[in-house]
């Protein structure tokens, strides 16, 4: 089994001080930074762009998990990984051609993830799984923070680590120190969490998080 990451999404920091924010993150134990990209089309919201990835990028040794919630992901994969992602994540929902997207991000020599949404079954992966590093299991609808835990992604958790014993599986949503105990048992390794991290002292939250290395 793969080891638990802590991914806090930056989505919850305060932006005013975003470059402390990261550094804060670190120091604090996170071991992923997660960026969620929004476009106000795939998602109802408009978060931040490549610019602003490369400007926290030195910011940090932190690997940037770069979430793109964005219609057509294939048309800014070169802007992000120059602006310094270390992985890159897309929905299966969001791009016509997902196989095509797949292979632009790993011929970048980035790591390659992708997202379901709640309503999107695992059966999608079947043919690509081989080529991925990374699924992401949305356990809320993308584009706000906040949200309550949707429980039958536990289900999907686990159909997923059927397809592979190997492949990290992270999930994002609704994540805290009581529910992230049952995705670790369902096979999940990877935990996207804002609004719980950032709501009180990280090193204590992010410690929370981290049920099985204790």
């Amino acid at each position: 089994m793969n080891s638990i990451k802590i991914a806090p999404s930056i989505l919850s920091a305060d932006f005013s001080r975003l470059g402390e924010e990261v550094v804060a993150l670190e120091r604090a134990g996170a071991d992923y930074v997660h960026i969620d990209i929004m476009d106000g089309m795939f998602v109802p919201n408009i978060s931040l762009g490549a610019p602003v990835v490369k400007s926290i990028r030195g910011k940090s040794n932190l690997i940037f998990d770069v979430h793109l919630m964005i219609e057509n992901p294939e048309r800014y994969i070169e802007d992000f990984v120059k602006a310094g992602a270390d992985i890159i994540v897309v929905h299966v929902e969001a791009t016509k051609h997902l196989h095509r997207v797949i292979q632009l991000i790993k011929s970048y020599g980035v790591k390659v993830g992708v997202s379901l949404n709640p309503a999107t079954p695992v059966e999608v992966l079947k043919y690509i799984i081989d080529d991925l590093d990374m699924v992401l299991v949305m356990s809320v609808n993308p584009g706000f923070g906040g949200q309550t835990f949707i429980s039958s992604s536990l289900k999907k958790i686990r159909e997923i680590r059927l397809l592979s014993s190997e492949i990290d599986i992270e999930v994002d949503g609704g994540i805290t120190d009581e529910t992230v105990k049952a995705c670790i048992e369902a096979g999940a390794n990877i935990f996207v969490a804002g609004s719980y991290i950032f709501s009180g002292d990280y090193c204590e939250r992010i410690k929370s998080l981290r049920w099985r290395d204790e």
